[in-house]
C-alpha cells in the first residue's frame, strides 16, 4: 500500500474518562465477549451439524451470525487489551485494517438481511417457484453477494483513504473507522475522491434498504390473505424484522452522530454511540433467532432434554 502518511501511529483517546473504572468494565466487557462468542458459535454449530437445517433460511441465518463474529473479533480484543495498558495506541497499518472490519461488518449486515428478505419473499409470496429459485448455486452467489460487495466497495474506500497525507493522530473514539481518519487529513490533502466514494456507498445501501422495504410491502400484502400466512410471517419474519429495526436504529444513530454530533457531549455517552451496533446485534440476533424459530428452538430444546435424561451409572461393590 502506497503511504503518503509520515504517521506510523494512532493514538485512542475514547478510553481516557473511563481509565478509573477500567476493572470492572474490562470484566464486564469479557464476559459479555463470551456471551457473544457463545450465543453465535452454538447457534452455527448447531445449523452446520443438523442436515435438518441445511435450508436457504437457517445457512443466511448461519453467515448472519459468522458476520457478527467477524465483526466483534475486529473490537473487543483489541478494546480488553487497551483496557489493560497504559497506553492506547494502535498502528497505521492495524488502524485501516480496524476500520475496514467495522464498515465491512456493518454493511454485510445489512447486504445479509436484504438477501434473508427476498428468501422470505419467494418463500411466503412465490411458493411454487420457491425451491426452482432458490437452489444451491443461487444461494451460493446471494451469500457471496452479501459478503464480497461490502469487502470490495470498503477496499476501496481504505485504499482511497491510504493515500491521504494525515497531520493528526488523534482519535476520539475506541476504535478506527474510516471517517475519523479522513478528518485528520491535512488541510492541503484532497479528499474529494473519499467524500464521492462515500456517498456511493451510502447510495449502494440505502438501496438495499428500499428492497428490503419493497419486499415487507409484498409480504405483508400476501399475509393479510390468510391466518396460515399470518402464522408463518410471525414465525419466519418477525425475527428478521426485529433484526433489521435494530441494526438500522443504531447504525443510523452512529452515522448521524459521527458526522453532526456534538463534541460536548460525555465521552462515556459519546463511547455508547459508537459502540451500540457492536453491543445490541451480536448478542441479540441470535437469541431471537433461537427462541424464536421453531425448528432451532426445538433443536436446543432436544439437547438439553438430551442431557437432562442422560442416565447416571452407578457401580455397586
Amino acid at each position: 500500500m502506497d503511504n503518503m502518511s509520515d504517521i506510523r501511529i494512532f493514538t485512542l483517546s475514547g478510553i481516557n474518562e473511563t481509565m478509573n473504572y477500567r476493572t470492572a468494565i474490562f470484566s464486564l466487557t469479557l464476559v459479555y465477549y463470551c456471551l457473544i462468542l457463545l450465543a453465535n458459535i452454538s447457534l452455527v454449530m448447531i445449523i452446520v451439524l443438523d442436515e435438518n437445517l441445511h435450508e436457504p433460511m437457517y445457512i443466511l441465518l448461519a453467515s448472519f451470525c459468522i458476520n457478527g463474529l467477524y465483526g466483534t473479533t475486529g473490537f473487543y480484543p483489541k478494546f480488553l487489551l487497551d483496557l489493560l495498558s497504559s497506553s492506547q495506541v494502535i498502528s497505521y497499518e492495524g488502524c485501516l485494517i480496524q476500520a475496514f472490519i467495522m464498515y465491512s461488518f456493518a454493511c454485510s449486515d445489512l447486504s445479509i438481511l436484504a438477501v434473508m428478505a427476498y428468501d422470505r419473499y419467494l418463500a411466503i409470496c412465490r411458493p411454487l417457484h420457491y425451491h426452482s429459485f432458490m437452489t444451491k448455486r443461487r444461494l451460493s452467489q446471494l451469500v457471496c453477494f452479501s459478503w464480497l460487495t461490502p469487502f470490495c466497495i470498503l477496499s476501496i474506500n481504505i485504499i482511497l483513504t491510504s493515500k491521504l497525507k494525515l497531520c493528526g493522530s488523534k482519535i476520539q473514539k475506541l476504535f478506527c473507522v474510516n471517517w475519523t481518519i479522513v478528518k485528520l487529513a491535512c488541510s492541503e490533502a484532497d479528499t474529494l475522491s473519499n467524500s464521492i466514494f462515500a456517498y456511493i456507498t451510502i447510495v449502494v445501501y440505502v438501496s438495499h434498504g428500499f428492497f428490503i422495504i419493497w419486499t415487507y410491502m409484498h409480504l405483508i400484502k400476501t399475509c393479510a390473505r390468510s391466518k396460515e400466512d399470518r402464522v408463518k410471517f410471525m414465525q419466519t419474519c418477525m425475527p428478521h424484522l426485529v433484526s433489521l429495526i435494530t441494526f438500522l436504529i443504531v447504525i443510523l444513530i452512529d452515522v448521524m452522530y459521527m458526522r453532526f454530533g456534538s463534541t460536548d457531549l460525555p465521552q462515556s455517552l459519546q463511547n455508547f454511540i459508537a459502540i451500540e451496533f457492536l453491543l445490541i446485534p451480536p448478542v441479540m440476533n441470535p437469541l431471537i433467532y433461537g427462541f424464536k424459530l421453531t425448528k432451532i428452538r426445538n433443536r436446543i430444546l432436544g439437547l438439553v432434554c438430551v442431557r437432562r435424561k442422560s442416565p447416571v451409572i452407578k457401580f455397586h461393590p
